[in-house]
């Protein structure tokens, strides 16, 4: 797979919220995912079912979704960047509003970096 394919692919689910359909599909197995220095949100996980319950436990604190939206894919090189806006009710936290922009790396047509910025 290419990396606009792959980018294409990766909006066409995120658009639907589809986030652990795009785990499951384009995540390469030793995949590594990286939250800024001293997140209170999340930290850093490496291989795919590690990275997973990453995103799990996310998912598991969200109380409400307030909204969401993801910008269409910025590709350059092996990389490809997209903005993310999400304003949730979370437990410990309450209600938060995250501005980010995700980059993903792809290696032998599968991403093998998901590192946030926010």
């Amino acid at each position: 797979m290419t990396i606009e394919a792959i980018a294409a692919r990766f909006n066409e689910l995120a658009q639907q919220e589809k986030w652990f359909e795009i785990h499951d599909e384009l995540f390469a197995e030793h995949v590594r995912s990286i939250d800024p220095p001293n997140s209170p949100y999340m930290g850093y996980a490496e291989g795919k079912a590690n990275v997973r319950r990453k995103g799990e436990e996310f998912v598991e604190k969200i109380e409400i979704v307030h909204s969401t939206y993801t910008t269409q894919p910025v590709i350059g090189g092996n990389h490809f960047a997209v903005g993310r806006g999400m304003d949730l009710t979370v437990k410990e936290f309450g209600r938060v509003k995250i501005d980010e922009i995700m980059l993903y790396e792809v290696k032998d047509g599968q991403i093998i970096l998901e590192q946030f910025f926010y």
